[in-house]
Order: structure tokens, then C-alpha cells, then sequence
């Protein structure tokens, strides 16, 4: 359970959970899953992480992914982390600005069967997100600013 939060500290939780809750409910349904799998989190963590009924906070490390997975606009992102750094002032001073990103695309074949398409995809972002997350972590780094351009681990269309 979350601890509890000063009234206007949980009111700033609020605000940016609906604010990512609106983002995922203009996206493709199915994204919920995809997110849970790619944080390596149960469907039940996306739920309180978009709920403004609960006091549980968006970690951190789990923005970037978030935001790759949800395909915000840069003007999204920075609304988002606006909202974030009033509601964690104490978390937003220790993330550091993303210093060079690159992006990495795969081709996958053409699939008759739809379902292991996705299946495959989302194994592939989970994947990758967790590898970064370890090689992050062994770097001995905070998690880098998740506001800044394109994350890890995002699908592309050909």
C-alpha cells in the first residue's frame, strides 16, 4: 500500500495520473497489457498507475517506457513532466537529461497469425526494456530524464 501523502502532494499525483490515463484512452486498446508486459508488471500496477484513486506514483525508471509505448508527442511529454516534477520534486532533481539516444529498429516478418505478431512484439519491447534497465542500472546511473527524445524499445511500422 502507498504511503500516505500531504493533500496537495496527492492532489499533483492527480493531476499527472489523469493526465496519462487520458493519453493511454486516445491510444489503440490493448496498450494497458503491452505496458504491464513491458515493465515487467502485473495488469493490476497499470490500473493504480493510472488511477487517480490511488496514491501509488509512477515510478521513475518506468517513464521512458511509458512514453515510448504510448507514443507521446514532445509537447505530451512535457506537459506530463510538468505535472510530474510538481507532484516529485525530490525524484525530478535527480534525473539527469538523456546525454545521446539512438534509436534501433528490427524488421520482423509478415505473420498469418495476428496474435503471435503481438505476442512476439511484446516479448521483443520487454525485452529490450529490461536489458536497458540492467545496463542502466550497472552504470551506476540514475534513470535518465524520460522527457527527452525517442526512448527504448518502441515499435515502428515499415
Amino acid at each position: 500500500m502507498a504511503e500516505a501523502q500531504p493533500d496537495g502532494r496527492s492532489h499533483a499525483v492527480a493531476r499527472y495520473k489523469e493526465l496519462l490515463r487520458d493519453y493511454i484512452d486516445r491510444r489503440p486498446s490493448g496498450l494497458r497489457g503491452k505496458l504491464a508486459l513491458a515493465l515487467g508488471k502485473h495488469k493490476s500496477f497499470i490500473s493504480q498507475i493510472t488511477s487517480p484513486a490511488y496514491a501509488v506514483p509512477i515510478p521513475a525508471g518506468d517513464l521512458a517506457t511509458i512514453f515510448a509505448l504510448c507514443h507521446l508527442a514532445p509537447e505530451e511529454r512535457e506537459a506530463f513532466m510538468r505535472l510530474y516534477r510538481a507532484a516529485h520534486p525530490e525524484r525530478a532533481r535527480r534525473l539527469r537529461p538523456v546525454s545521446a539516444a539512438h534509436e534501433l529498429r528490427i524488421q520482423l516478418p509478415s505473420f498469418r497469425n495476428e496474435a503471435l505478431a503481438r505476442e512476439l512484439e511484446a516479448l521483443i519491447l520487454d525485452f529490450a526494456a529490461r536489458s536497458i534497465r540492467l545496463a542502466q542500472r550497472a552504470a551506476g546511473g540514475e534513470t535518465e530524464e524520460p522527457g527527452a527524445p525517442p526512448a527504448p524499445a518502441t515499435r515502428s511500422k515499415p
